[in-house]
């Protein structure tokens, strides 16, 4: 979709053109999007991200097409989140932290 198809709102939530979220303000935003909201589908999709990132065995399968459901200002959390994976791994203090809270949030006992 061309720039000129966009409404003003559209053009405000896009990411930057080439910018990438550091890991570890991707997995603090993760958190505070999951917990303010935690039914929605922002929240949901970076759960279901988060879990998926830790069974790396299998593959970490997320369906990419999961992704249309984030908000776009909430794209560049998720790719903040893989970005996280690739470089840094998953499992450390902050990360088993980070998906406890999400745990709660999202099944309701936080």
């Amino acid at each position: 979709m061309s720039e000129q198809h966009l409404s003003d709102q559209q053009v405000r939530d896009r990411p930057a053109e080439g910018s990438l979220m550091d890991p570890e303000e991707a997995l603090r935003r993760a958190v505070a999007v999951i917990e303010q909201a935690p039914e929605s589908a922002s929240a949901l999709t970076l759960y279901a991200l988060a879990n998926t990132l830790e069974y790396e065995r299998a593959g970490c399968l997320f369906k990419l097409t999961k992704l249309r459901d984030l908000a776009p200002v909430h794209r560049p959390i998720a790719y903040g989140l893989m970005e996280r994976w690739t470089v840094q791994g998953i499992g450390d203090p902050a990360w088993v932290e980070a998906r406890a809270r999400m745990e709660r949030a999202v099944r309701g006992s936080g």
